[in-house]
């Protein structure tokens, strides 16, 4: 009798891209191994010439990981000790773990309940408390476009341009993602990739790099990401790092690059199917002008955790996987609570951040979901509300 189980559905899926490119990854890589090069090697160029092309910017740096990228950013500003780096409480741990290893103080803004991303009323209001309390300086935001979806850049870059402080686009989740037909990388003074396996471009391990439009900044970090060497590979200008990207890395995805249009495009039809099903049901991404969304992740929100349990549930019971990103804001995380409270005194609360993490549900996303599948996924999720 023949096995009538469905396929397993995966919450992303990097096999199926692979069988696509599988002989051109083994062309690349032997060609690495056949050079020897493997740090540096010219692939790495090669891919920073793509991507910035991609992104319509005049620079990129490739870096070793999506958070490294965010420290040597920080570290060409001079971030540290005394300085505020205003980020929203609901997203990765990399965001706000930067400027602390820096020194610097993360202030935790709240973020939208449509978007996800960071408020701007709130984030006016806790710089003029920062700036009203005096202890420290504000010097940057750290404006992250979660899940795929642009952060208000006109915005923010207003902000910055008014308080002299820098804006650094956090785009690990958004590569592809545009804003008023400008993709971002061109946004804010430098923008953050990572290229961890699961992101729109995933590398098949660590991986980052800066965007940026300023050739004086593109130069700095390529010194920072090899110990702050200047000329030659023994002159030390500076104090900096070990974040170079790793040239295996960069052959694969030199291989994955040319699909990012089309994987862009399936994965924007898998956000309208799901959109369509479950709208008027559970609370669905905001699609708004201007606005167009990687869609690196696919979150929904329901009514509450009991909700969300029971959607888990039989998601699970039909061998539909989900995920929640993320189930602590960062201003209740351990690692984060004595930077909170020292950050401004009399802290106003982040309801909008708490909330979230109660109601927010992950469902499958990539751009190889077939028609089925995404039934599969919506029939689910409806059948546990």
């Amino acid at each position: 009798m023949p096995n009538s189980t469905p396929a397993p559905i995966g919450l992303f899926d990097v096999r199926a891209q692979q069988a696509l490119i599988r002989p051109e990854i083994d062309r690349r890589l032997a060609a690495v191994l056949d050079s020897g090069r493997f740090v540096m090697g010219p692939e790495v160029e090669e891919l920073e010439r793509g991507l910035a092309a991609f992104a319509g910017v005049g620079h990129c740096v490739g870096v070793s990981s999506g958070t490294d990228a965010l420290q040597i950013a920080m570290m060409a500003e001079g971030i540290g000790r005394g300085d505020a780096v205003f980020l929203p409480a609901f997203t990765y741990t990399a965001t706000a773990e930067v400027p602390l290893v820096l020194g610097a103080t993360p202030v935790f803004v709240d973020v939208d309940p449509r978007t996800f991303n960071i408020d701007i009323a709130d984030l006016r209001r806790r710089l003029a408390l920062v700036k009203a309390e005096g202890r420290l300086r504000p010097r940057a935001v750290v404006g992250v476009d979660l899940f795929g979806l642009p952060a208000d850049w006109r915005a923010i870059e207003a902000i910055c341009a008014e308080e002299g402080m820098f804006a650094l686009d956090d785009a690990a989740q958004a590569f592809g993602g545009a804003l008023e037909g400008r993709r971002l990388g061109g946004w804010g003074g430098a923008a953050a990739l990572s290229f961890y396996p699961t992101k729109t471009l995933g590398a098949y391990g660590d991986g980052g790099a800066l965007l940026t439009d300023s050739a004086e900044k593109a130069e700095l970090y390529r010194s920072l990401r090899t110990h702050g060497e200047g000329k030659t590979r023994y002159e030390v200008m500076r104090t900096g790092m070990n974040g170079r990207l790793d040239t295996m890395q960069a052959a694969i995805l030199l291989c994955k690059l040319p699909l990012m249009e089309g994987e862009l495009a399936a994965r924007a039809r898998v956000a309208a199917a799901y959109d369509a099903a479950l709208a008027g049901r559970v609370q669905t991404p905001v699609r708004a002008e201007g606005y167009e969304s990687a869609n690196g992740l696919y979150s929904v929100l329901v009514e509450d955790e009991a909700q969300r349990a029971r959607v888990q549930e039989a998601c699970k019971a039909r061998g539909v996987p989900t995920a929640i990103y993320y189930p602590l804001p960062l201003h209740h995380q351990p690692a984060y609570r004595e930077a909170h409270a020292a950050a401004i005194g009399q802290a106003p609360p982040l309801p909008v951040s708490e909330m979230l993490c109660q109601r927010i549900l992950a469902l499958p996303m990539h751009p190889y979901l077939s028609e089925a599948q995404v039934a599969r996924v919506t029939e689910a999720v409806l059948a546990g509300l």
